[in-house]
């Protein structure tokens, strides 16, 4: 019998993924000070591009060049290097696999040593460690020019060489917080009811969507909630599946968390074994697949569940029980970026951890002490830890495995700055209309 994880998925776009392992998307932190890609997004997609996946999805590159996510974010606003970006889609897609770019606005969740002023859809603070300012509303003229903005860069994305796009609508960015009535406290057509808060997200697809043609894949990421008394809930989710089932998307991958309730960082436990097949594994790994599983029976979009997935086991049964069709990975292939070719291959029956770096502190100072500061520094500190190797395999440099968590986040943090320092200069210039053939004003 053929290996189930190697068999390729059609799209309804008629586009065709060769295997059924997806890399999720990652922030690289890898842009120059001009915003534009580099020889560190070639150097490291092409490691990735040849290490088994079929499908590689971006860091969420941004549509405007003045709300970033981090200062190593790629932007395409009008100012583009597009032969940056060429480079970056020949380098990814060496291997036979999909390259899609991720497209994103920070929106609130935009550092204060990194963004002009932040966006929401209402001035609604993200307090996490003091590092965000409150938003400024967005007035709808600016809302409707962030639709036209995720379209042209759809549109640059197809034109440059990357296979498919990714909206990301997770996480607590721009789109995400429209879907939330926490963050989300509008009084006019783009808040209040779900039809109206989930008016941002569908606007923005069915622009893309004539951007780049019917053939071209076209996804999204959504949460499966915000884990927020009050915020997107999980009836949210499937209503807005429902309505995503008509708006000529040929993926729909499942997520869920923001900075302020970051699940999205993983909680799964001890590696497990091919022979370890038992539900409390299952449910330790793939932690997002009961939402999934109810997903799965509204849903008549392609699938993709991100979360924890470690062993061939639980991929292979997900696939088998029709839970999914993509299994999406992400940190398993950062420090090790042929991972995948090695399960397909059989060297491995198990996808890395590295458990025993991503520990700043233990007990009361560990990611299970009841301070909501504390947790957020051991999260802060296990992502610096993957940064940190992203950006040293980006810079053909080996992974430093050997590492700490502290060491990861310390590092980050003079890294961030000084990037954010490099790009100051290059934000304020930024023109008051966005550069798609719309006229400022």
């Amino acid at each position: 019998m053929s290996d189930p994880l190697q068999q390729p998925l059609q799209l309804p776009c008629g586009a065709s993924l060769p295997n059924r392992i997806g890399k999720s998307a990652m922030t690289e932190g890898l842009a120059d000070s001009q915003l534009n890609a580099t020889t560190g997004h070639q150097h490291l997609y092409e490691l990735w591009s040849n290490g088994g996946c079929g499908l590689l999805i971006t860091g969420n590159v941004q549509i405007d060049r003045r709300v970033l996510e981090r200062p190593g974010n790629v932007a395409i606003d009008g100012a583009e290097d597009r032969e940056a970006l060429k480079a970056w889609a020949r380098a990814g897609t060496v291997g036979g696999n999909h390259l899609w770019m991720q497209i994103a606005h920070a929106g609130r969740q935009s550092p204060w040593w990194v963004t002009m002023e932040p966006m929401a859809p209402s001035q609604v603070q993200l307090k996490a460690l003091g590092s965000y300012m409150k938003p400024r509303e967005l007035e709808e003229a600016e809302i409707l020019d962030y639709i036209e903005r995720f379209a042209y860069a759809a549109k640059v994305a197809k034109e440059t060489g990357f296979t498919g796009v990714q909206l990301h609508a997770a996480h607590g960015y721009l789109m995400s917080s429209f879907l939330s009535p926490v963050v989300n406290q509008r009084t006019d057509q783009w808040g209040g009811s779900l039809e109206n808060r989930a008016r941002f997200l569908l606007e923005s697809i069915k622009a893309v969507r004539a951007a780049v043609g019917p053939e071209f894949p076209v996804c999204i990421k959504l949460n499966s909630a915000d884990f927020q008394k009050g915020g997107f809930s999980f009836d949210d989710c499937l209503k807005l599946v429902e309505w995503l089932n008509d708006s000529t998307l040929d993926l729909l991958e499942i997520s869920g968390g923001s900075y302020e309730q970051p699940v999205l960082t993983g909680k799964s436990g001890r590696e497990s074994t091919l022979d370890d097949r038992s539900e409390s594994t299952r449910r330790r790994e793939a932690y997002f697949l009961d939402y999934a599983k109810a997903v799965r029976k509204v849903c008549r979009i392609p699938l993709m569940v991100t979360g924890g997935f470690r062993s061939r086991a639980v991929m292979e049964q997900a696939l088998a029980d029709d839970d999914l069709d993509l299994i999406g990975v992400a940190r398993p292939v950062v420090a090790e970026p042929d991972s995948v070719k090695q399960l397909f291959e059989g060297r491995l029956d198990t996808l890395p951890q590295h458990e025993q770096h991503l520990k700043v502190g233990n007990g009361a100072l560990g990611a299970d002490s009841s301070s909501f500061t504390v947790k957020l520094v051991n999260i802060f500190g296990m992502m610096g830890w993957y940064y940190n190797q992203l950006h040293r395999i980006g810079r053909g440099h080996e992974p430093k495995m050997e590492r700490s968590a502290l060491g990861g986040l310390l590092w980050h943090l003079s890294n961030e700055l000084k990037s954010a320092w490099r790009i100051k200069s290059f934000q304020k210039k930024v023109p008051k209309g966005v550069q798609t053939g719309r006229q400022p004003g």
